[in-house]
């Protein structure tokens, strides 16, 4: 078998690997490319010819890992896209999602180049029609059962732990002397997310992929970073302000919103009100509750998304509604996306809050090089948002606990689960994090590893 690396070799986003056994083609994952220069590698053409693609294993429905499978069948692929049942429902919402916002990039950017004197017309990287296109090849399938697809290839789904739905993929392959297996760790949770279960290990492998994009570092404990949210919110508001939450639309909301539930059920906090400012959110937090089966047994019995005694939850969808929360000046919980604040109605609360001193932004998920919530991490002091120059005043939190993906201490556990010494390819990650990771997996685990650059191919 071949493999080639496409996507996240050296970088944390555009998850793509291309298989090839004998007659036989195999991507795992299509994703989309964010941070600099992102429509530029979007808009490239495949490094493979997609009508060639017999089946498409996607692992979990984040558009890094899911946002290009439109294009991929708008460019002629034909084949089966297999993924579990729960990311074949939150992957469908996304990608509507992802298509309206080209869409409107596109008409925005025609408007643009009319004003200037210049008739080109921008096409949209795929619209709705190209999703709706793509739904009928997903292939919805269950964790933990093996499935054949022919010519000595088989595969299984093991639980990921990182959003609803997520998997790893092991696929069995004919070797030249005999069976041999690959796993791909998609994004490997950590051990205390909520609501979902904690990541699944593999006893063993010829070849293992697996992320890193937190392979440098410790996550604070649940219960410390619950700490850190809750004095975050309380000193907001003690200064009059609003707390703004820059959340991924599928994941991080329901996370959010389960933990301040408990935490207005324990006292911690009262009087809340949390506006989840997202229409994607809104049907993403659905998708949650029809699919309790995902839940691990604390949530199975608490999980609840409603209103409740100290917390109101308001789910606006509608431009007018988004616009009435910027009338709110201080006392208000507004999550929105996108979670690296690169577009969504974060943006405009921004607009409304950036610059007030009695404001706190909480990030609470990884932020790419490039995207406007990672320059403003950094300290930037000022920042263009919808055309204005905004100073950046409010105070800036940073609480990496509630991050879906595991640490460096827990990619390690991942990792020493396989008993037999798999050689490891480390993707996902920046590349300094990448080859960090790969030091620590040498020294602590003394497995054979390397750190892949986009393009490269070799025979396993």
């Amino acid at each position: 078998m071949k493999i080639r690396f496409l996507g996240a070799a050296r970088t944390v986003t555009g998850s793509c690997f291309h298989l090839a056994a004998g007659g036989t083609q195999v991507l795992v994952d299509c994703g989309m490319y964010q941070g600099r220069n992102s429509d530029e590698v979007n808009k490239a053409l495949f490094a493979f010819d997609p009508r060639e693609i017999d089946y498409l294993f996607l692992t979990h429905a984040h558009l890094d890992h899911s946002g290009l499978i439109p294009k991929l069948v708008k460019s002629g692929f034909q084949g089966r896209i297999i993924t579990t049942t729960a990311t074949a429902d939150l992957v469908e919402i996304m990608l509507y999602d992802s298509a309206h916002i080209q869409e409107k990039d596109a008409e925005w950017l025609t408007k643009k180049n009319f004003r200037a004197g210049r008739e080109e017309v921008v096409e949209p990287l795929y619209t709705a029609d190209d999703v709706t296109a793509s739904l009928p090849f997903f292939d919805r399938k269950t964790y933990g059962v093996v499935e054949s697809l022919g010519d000595g290839l088989k595969y299984r789904f093991v639980d990921a732990g990182h959003i609803l739905g997520s998997g790893s993929i092991e696929i069995w392959y004919k070797g030249t002397d005999r069976e041999k297996k690959i796993v791909f760790s998609g994004d490997v949770g950590k051990n205390e997310n909520p609501i979902i279960n904690d990541p699944q290990h593999i006893a063993e492998s010829d070849y293992v992929l697996v992320e890193s994009t937190y392979g440098n570092r410790l996550h604070k404990g649940m219960e410390d970073t619950v700490d850190e949210m809750v004095e975050a919110i309380k000193t907001t508001f003690k200064r009059g302000g609003n707390v703004l939450l820059p959340a991924f639309a599928v994941g991080r909301t329901q996370d959010i919103l389960y933990i301040l539930n408990k935490l207005t059920k324990t006292g911690r906090l009262r009087d809340l009100d949390v506006f989840v400012d997202s229409p994607l959110a809104d049907k993403a937090t659905k998708i949650y509750m029809a699919h309790p089966e995902f839940f691990d047994a604390e949530a199975v019995n608490t999980f609840k998304f409603r209103s409740a005694e100290g917390m109101k939850i308001h789910f606006t969808t509608t431009v007018e509604e988004s616009q009435k929360i910027n009338r709110i000046k201080s006392g208000a919980i507004i999550i929105a996306g996108s979670g690296m604040c690169e577009g969504g109605r974060i943006r405009h609360h921004f607009k409304h809050n950036l610059w007030r001193p009695e404001c706190s932004i909480i990030f609470t998920g990884f932020q790419v090089r490039g995207t406007l919530g990672r320059l403003i991490i950094n300290g930037i002091r000022t920042v263009r948002v919808l055309g204005e120059e905004l100073a950046v005043r409010a105070g800036v939190y940073t609480i990496g606990g509630f991050s879906a993906h595991a640490d460096q201490k827990e990619l390690l556990e991942w990792l020493e689960s396989f008993r037999n010494k798999p050689e490891i390819f480390i993707v996902h990650g920046e590349e300094k994090v990448s080859l960090e990771f790969e030091k620590v997996v040498q020294a602590k685990l003394g497995l054979a590893t390397s750190v892949p650059r986009k393009g490269d191919e070799l025979e396993i």
